[in-house]
């Protein structure tokens, strides 16, 4: 008979603020996406929420590598006929920073429930200012 144990740690929630600035947009989106899964975590299991919140700031001022800039495409459609949008990475970057990094670490989580529930403890904020300050997050540095 197999028993499946569930470490007691895992009721604790973790705060982690990351600055996003100068940093390259896939390199640190599969980062986060590692960290939010709690896949450098000991206690690693992938059915379970380890309860690990991310705070990005900085979003206006992420790179990314060659032409991307001009030539990424963000696309979306209401389902109605005429409203296909289209847009690419240098005017979304001016008009909302914060969405890029929210797509980029979406389509790196899982797609089911679990994934809904990780992505719902990312934060993502324009510049420096953030008002998760009372959590006291731990400051990470991704070196790439």
């Amino acid at each position: 008979m197999n028993n499946t144990n569930t470490p007691k740690t895992l009721n604790k929630q973790k705060w982690y603020l990351i600055d996003a600035k100068n940093q390259t947009l896939g390199r640190m989106s599969t980062h986060i996406a590692k960290l939010i899964r709690g896949k450098y975590e000991t206690t690693y299991t992938p059915h379970i929420n380890p309860k690990i919140h991310i705070i990005i700031i900085n979003a206006q001022d992420i790179i990314v590598t060659g032409q991307k800039k001009y030539h990424k495409k963000y696309i979306k459609h209401s389902g109605k006929p005429g409203s296909l949008k289209i847009e690419n990475f240098a005017n979304l970057n001016r008009r909302i920073p914060t969405r890029i990094i929210e797509h980029s670490i979406k389509g790196m989580l899982p797609k089911n429930k679990l994934g809904k529930q990780l992505f719902k403890q990312i934060n993502v904020y324009k510049n420096e200012q953030h008002p998760h300050i009372a959590q006291k997050p731990k400051t990470i540095t991704i070196n790439l």
